[in-house]
């Protein structure tokens, strides 16, 4: 059982994040829960990774985000959202990015955002987005700091 010092700074890089986010193997998705400016913010990452072409344009770089570092972007030749995370060309990550600001932008708290396909087609999964309220603290929605019991992710999978 983590000591109250490392839950502590596991809810502070969620908030530093700006949302939560789990993958459910069984619906085959990945959930982003979090304010409009926290789902924003992963769509920042996206668009940051992108641009940094320099050391993300081999395929196979990638980038861990979260507390728990489960998801991964990674660049590769197709765009696709598969269990390790989300996979593409430069150019597909930074789309991507626009597609979750557009969505985003276009719905209210309280409402879900599915993206799939018009992302990637041969995705094996999906990500939806769950927009909550202003101010919404993503370090609420962890199962492993609140003790509820929604996540399908293992602790220490990928490390």
């Amino acid at each position: 059982m983590p000591s109250e010092a490392t839950n502590e700074q596991t809810k502070q890089e969620w908030r530093d994040l700006g949302f939560f986010y789990e993958r459910d193997d069984e619906a085959q998705i990945w959930k982003f829960v979090g304010s409009k400016a926290g789902l924003l913010s992963f769509a920042k990452a996206l668009r940051s990774y992108a641009s940094a072409t320099e050391s993300n344009d081999s395929p196979g770089e990638h980038q861990h985000y979260g507390p728990y570092w489960y998801l991964t972007v990674t660049t590769w030749t197709e765009a696709e959202i598969v269990n390790r995370g989300i996979c593409g060309p430069l150019d597909d990550l930074a789309r991507l990015a626009g597609i979750i600001e557009a969505k985003v932008a276009a719905t209210q708290p309280g409402s879900s955002i599915s993206i799939g396909d018009e992302f990637a087609t041969r995705s094996s999964y999906a990500l939806i987005l769950e927009v909550m309220e202003d101010g919404f603290d993503p370090s609420t929605a962890d199962p492993e700091l609140t003790g509820a019991s929604s996540s399908s992710i293992k602790a220490n999978e990928w490390i």
